[in-house]
């Protein structure tokens, strides 16, 4: 099949016959296509021919695409089958119908901040469901984040993510792939994939604010003239501020986010779900209060103490009847 395009409509590959591509990338094209054995519409994500040629890459992605598919979550595309044909891999899951993020953005420009904590949420909720597996995105980016149609107006829509195939055990350790490039986008990276430098949970944090930031300005975080310029801003300039951006947004925002995109990853929020609690306690302008961690036995027995010691309330008035809740000294009736 040479190189991109991969494939093409009409053609047959695994069971799966190709309909429309739907998607592009510099690594990949994804098509609608036919699943002939179960007669249902999926995508199907084939991959450039040259991956396929390093062995150690073929091994990795079959054994990391199994491992996504067997995440059972809401907000993670479902992958029915990963693998590889007449050389070339290849993903077959969920079809969605809808857009995703980056179309969204480039339609209709920055979203309020309701609708991004929406998405938010749900990002965040696959992401750490994710790295509970050990499993590290590294790609996260309005492209991989797919909306489809939710169930009422007070869900308007389903985040899916999606782009699972070339994640990689947390336990691998570095930023860069088996054939030496780093996986990432250069808007949304973070600076120790950069660097080749170990890798967990909090890279997807670092490019989850960067999703986030671009959601509410218009613009990602890094953003300069030239990719050399983005990676170097990434490694060593601060953030730009949301607020001189947006005004009308909480002032809160500018610390949660220059917490998020901190160089040294254990200076961001632990996960991506205490990175979306931190930006809505902002916008109602209140502060993020980390949570408390009893460290020693001492302070456990005192807690348990205090509320041990603690006044019994009172029962509401229609319970009475039923039951009596004993008083300390007190024996049950």
């Amino acid at each position: 099949m040479g190189g991109l395009p991969v494939g093409a409509a009409g053609e047959r590959v695994a069971g799966y016959q190709l309909e429309q591509e739907i998607g592009r990338g510099g690594m990949a094209v994804v098509y609608r296509a036919r699943d002939l054995r179960l007669d249902r519409t999926v995508a199907v994500k084939l991959l450039a021919p040259g991956l396929a040629d390093n062995d150690v890459f073929r091994k990795r992605f079959i054994s990391e695409s199994r491992a996504a598919a067997a995440i059972d979550h809401p907000n993670i595309i479902p992958v029915f089958e990963a693998g590889e044909s007449e050389g070339v891999l290849f993903i077959a899951m969920r079809f969605v119908r809808g857009r995703d993020l980056r179309v969204l953005l480039d339609r209709e420009g920055p979203l309020g901040l309701p609708q991004t904590l929406r998405i938010a949420a749900q990002l965040a909720s696959a992401l750490d469901a994710a790295h509970s597996r050990e499993l590290v995105h590294r790609d996260v980016k309005p492209g991989n984040v797919l909306l489809a149609e939710g169930t009422d107006s007070d869900h308007p829509e389903h985040v899916y993510l999606t782009d699972f195939g070339l994640t990689k055990r947390s336990s691998s350790l570095t930023g860069l792939t088996a054939v030496g490039q780093f996986v990432g986008t250069v808007d949304y990276v973070a600076p120790e994939q950069i660097s080749g430098r170990p890798v967990d949970g909090r890279c997807d944090v670092y490019s989850t604010a960067c999703v986030l930031f671009e959601a509410l300005c218009g613009e990602p975080p890094f953003r300069r003239g030239d990719d050399l310029a983005s990676l170097w801003a990434h490694l060593h300039d601060d953030a730009s501020s949301l607020t001189e951006r947006r005004p009308e947004l909480p002032a809160g925002l500018d610390e949660v986010f220059a917490r998020a995109l901190a160089k040294e990853p254990d200076q961001r929020h632990g996960s991506c779900l205490e990175l979306v609690a931190a930006v809505r306690a902002a916008a109602r302008g209140e502060p993020h209060d980390e949570p408390r961690v009893l460290h020693d036995a001492t302070q456990l027995v005192r807690a348990t103490q205090l509320v041990a010691a603690a006044p019994l309330p009172e029962p509401p008035a229609w319970a009475a009847p039923v039951f009596a809740v004993p008083r300390p000294g007190e024996v049950p009736r």
